[in-house]
């Protein structure tokens, strides 16, 4: 049998249920890869291995007795360090919160726990989520597991580097302008930022309201169903959160492309690194036989997105920590202080130009989905970069060249799966999403499955 750390929780729940694998003896394993990994990894900034194995006995317990809570029970989660955790420390990534003890927890990480959820730890992010390499001058960089020289992306970096080396079996992430996709594609792990609003920010500390998603992370397609059959649904702590049906996203989920009408919009073909568009024409070629009919469209809205995220990020996260830029700003890290800061010097003018854009871009799209089911675009045009002794400047240079791909869904607030589409000469993973019109993720995810079965990751590119 597969090593229990690298199964996923699809294949570890009818194993757990039929109590032919123990919730304590998972987790011991994962810990024990923890403690073995996770020095070079850095994928975590608090591990609760007390707490995790006193979840993991109750589990037992719960099940030896025949009460058996889901697909979810027993399973370990790690959490990105903004969900707020009573009683654990929520340091967001930043040493200006290193003592932060919540009084209360997340909506998502309450539901994930009821639902059996055993949490692992508070896996390390790029601070206050503002950057997309996972550089961290306080709690340390969180590594990529492919290769340790090289970026895990970020902000959800260390959930991205957790998952890639089998030191928890699913995890949660945030995007603001493509924190769970573009470590998703560095790390070759499936991440998908919903529909805006679908699962609950409630407790998630900010770092735009307005552009916030909260989302699931796996080293599988159908564990994202899973997860996102639990952290999805209305609650009202969170201003943003909408009303839908009961969706089962498991369901049907290997129901295949056969048929679905594919758009590549032209905005997403410009400044590719070569190897990345060598990889995508090759997904193309490989959606097409899969029964998907592929063809480009045009979106001209697309070239205003990165303005319309920068602005609106920049100019809410300033206003969130408005306060402290002006008394302690040399304790936050300097990539995050420019970019912050930015926000502080936004006009009125250009933030309502800034929503102005936004609306127009949605409306663009929603007329496009009339003539198509999805979008298909690489997730980032570049492929993986190596940590330079500037990571200042490269964070602030990646954060540049990665948002006009990344942005579009969040300014829109439309659904999008990042899945591994293969691996450059360097054997790092590259990473595309499918992109969905609102409130269509069993769509997405069904289409990621069909993908999956690809088995993508086999693809690397020569020297």
């Amino acid at each position: 049998m597969t090593e229990l750390h690298a199964l996923s929780a699809t294949e570890l729940a009818p194993l757990i249920k039929g109590k032919k694998v123990s919730p304590v003896e998972l987790i011991e394993t994962i810990l024990s890869r923890i403690n073995q990994l996770d020095g070079e990894v850095n994928s975590y900034i608090t591990v609760l291995p007390e707490l995790a194995l006193e979840k993991a006995r109750h589990a037992e317990s719960q099940i030896m007795n025949g009460v058996y809570e889901g697909p979810l029970h027993g399973i370990p989660v790690g959490i990105k360090d903004n969900y707020e955790t009573k009683g654990i420390r929520t340091t967001v990534g930043s040493g200006i919160l290193s003592d932060y003890i919540p009084h209360t927890t997340a909506t998502t990480v309450k539901k994930l726990s009821c639902a059996g959820g055993i949490m692992t730890g508070k896996l390390n992010m790029h601070e206050f989520g503002g950057g997309l390499t996972n550089t961290n001058p306080v709690y340390g960089h969180s590594r990529n597991p492919w290769n340790i020289d090289y970026s895990p992306g970020g902000s959800s970096g260390g959930s991205a580097a957790a998952l890639a080396a089998g030191l928890a079996t699913l995890a949660t992430g945030t995007d603001t302008f493509g924190s769970i996709r573009v470590p998703a594609a560095m790390c070759g792990i499936y991440g998908l930022k919903p529909t805006y609003g679908l699962v609950s920010t409630n407790g998630v500390l900010p770092l735009a309201w307005s552009l916030d998603h909260a989302g699931p992370m796996a080293r599988s397609v159908s564990d994202v169903a899973l997860m996102l059959n639990v952290m999805a649904g209305y609650d009202a702590e969170d201003p943003g959160s909408i009303k839908t049906r009961a969706t089962d996203y498991t369901h049907n989920l290997s129901k295949g492309i056969k048929g679905l009408k594919v758009g590549v919009p032209s905005f997403f073909l410009q400044g590719l690194d070569p190897e990345v568009e060598q990889l995508f024409q090759q997904a193309l070629l490989k959606l097409e036989e899969l029964g998907a009919m592929v063809k480009e469209i045009s979106i001209p809205q697309l070239e205003m997105s990165s303005f319309s995220n920068y602005v609106i990020t920049t100019g809410e996260a300033a206003t969130y920590h408005y306060e402290k830029l002006q008394q302690i700003p040399e304790q936050y890290a300097s990539d995050v202080r420019t970019f912050f800061t930015a926000g502080v010097l936004t006009h009125t003018p250009q933030y309502v130009r800034a929503q102005q854009v936004r609306r127009s871009l949605t409306e663009a799209i929603k007329k496009e989905f009339e003539d198509v089911d999805m979008m298909v675009a690489p997730t980032i045009p570049i492929t993986t970069p190596k940590f330079q002794d500037d990571w200042i400047a490269q964070n602030l240079a990646i954060t540049k060249k990665c948002m006009p791909f990344t942005s579009p869904a969040n300014v829109t607030g439309t659904p999008s799966l990042s899945v591994p589409m293969g691996r450059c000469s360097k054997g790092l993973p590259v990473g595309m999403q499918f992109i969905g019109n609102h409130q269509t993720e069993k769509l997405l995810l069904q289409a990621g499955e069909a993908w999956e079965q690809t088995d993508p990751l086999t693809n690397t590119l020569e020297k």
